[in-house]
């Protein structure tokens, strides 16, 4: 991805996905705010304590106030909040067994769980909250042509992978995902992890994807992807976006939405079924194309200032000019105006890869 951005997969029958396309109402994911979630917590430990007050209050019988030899309603709840909180003054204590075993098998274990609350909701909203911020800021500060990867489902994790194996540095590669789990697996690769809604405006923010070299978009639901191809185009008009859509007619919406590329695994699978029932080669050739791993690979790229009026035939580079984008428009190698590359034009050729064989051995030039 340091070298070229990722592959266009186009539609071949455009106006067929216009009649076909169905509109898919865009969801934001549900995410509680942190006063929300706050709240719960607060509610759940005050909920415990409340039944634990109405426990002792039941079983006053087996309490005894040193003081004036009376449990009322209020030392009831006094002796409740000094249990919890284990401060235990001794003023109000169990004295039947009845009361023991109801302090030993169902206050303890409250206690302990309004604990756990506190200690959860404090590592949560100071400790946790501090430290991302701290470890945010850091990163940031070298975050500049980077690329973004919103999702690392299966399609996202792959190309993470496929990145790193390409040579990308994984430091300039920073992953977005709610979910701790795959990000644990993500940040194995050396990767930059954010546990964020990627839907959200700060999200995006926090990775300045301003700044990012590309973004690729991989949610695992086609409505979500796209809402997320928004939000970032929003924020970021000329970042070049790439994001996965697995039913056709969203191939579209994606494009309205502002990706630069659409890429629809359902229909490369196709197309590697409809090639191997045509030759027994053809789908070993285009997987070898899909993969870094393989002898060749596609590229992208500018036409140097040494090619400029040359034929697409004579690259500098040895490898082999399939096509020529020139002002938005798709130009094949076989076509009059491949013939006189021109400043500008964005060139797409087949070159021998790293880890392949084919480069420098002499046999490079049969692949093509």
């Amino acid at each position: 991805m340091a070298e070229k951005q990722p592959d266009r997969v186009f539609s071949s029958r455009p106006d067929k996905i216009v009649a076909a396309r169905k509109f898919k109402p865009l969801r934001r994911a549900v995410r509680i705010p942190v006063w929300g979630d706050l709240g719960i917590r607060l509610g759940l430990a005050l909920f415990l304590i409340f039944i634990v007050v109405m426990i002792h209050w039941w079983d006053r019988g087996g309490l005894t106030d040193v003081v004036d030899g009376e449990v009322s309603f209020l030392d009831v709840v006094y002796f409740t909040m000094i249990s919890i909180t284990t401060t235990g003054f001794g003023d109000i204590t169990p004295v039947t067994d009845r009361a023991r075993l109801v302090e030993a098998l169902i206050v303890t274990p409250v206690r302990f769980a309004v604990l756990f609350i506190f200690v959860g909701t404090a590592y949560n909203f100071i400790i946790k909250r501090s430290w991302e911020k701290f470890r945010m800021a850091r990163i940031q500060e070298k975050l500049s042509d980077h690329v973004v990867v919103l999702g690392y489902g299966v399609s996202g994790s792959e190309s993470v992978e496929e990145l790193i194996e390409r040579g990308t540095d994984a430091r300039k590669i920073v992953v977005v995902d709610p979910s701790e789990e795959r990000l644990a697996a993500a940040e194995k690769l050396g990767v930059n992890v954010l546990a964020a809604d990627a839907t959200r405006d700060e999200t995006l923010k926090a990775v300045r994807i301003e700044t990012a070299q590309s973004v690729l978009v991989s949610a695992g639901r086609d409505d979500t992807s796209i809402l997320i191809v928004l939000t970032v185009r929003h924020l970021a008009p000329r970042v070049p976006i790439s994001v996965v859509v697995r039913a056709s007619d969203n191939e579209l919406l994606a494009r309205q939405a502002g990706a630069n590329n659409v890429i629809n695994p359902v229909r490369f699978t196709g197309l590697l079924l409809a090639g191997s029932a045509q030759g027994a080669h053809i789908a070993d050739y285009l997987a070898d194309l899909a993969s870094v791993t393989g002898r060749v690979q596609l590229v992208e790229r500018v036409v140097t200032e040494e090619e400029c009026g040359s034929s697409i035939s004579e690259l500098s580079s040895g490898g082999k000019g399939l096509r020529i984008y020139r002002n938005g428009r798709a130009i094949g190698y076989w076509e009059e105006e491949c013939q006189n590359l021109q400043p500008g034009d964005v060139l797409v050729e087949i070159v021998p890869t790293e880890n392949g064989t084919s480069k420098g051995d002499g046999h490079g030039s049969s692949e093509g």
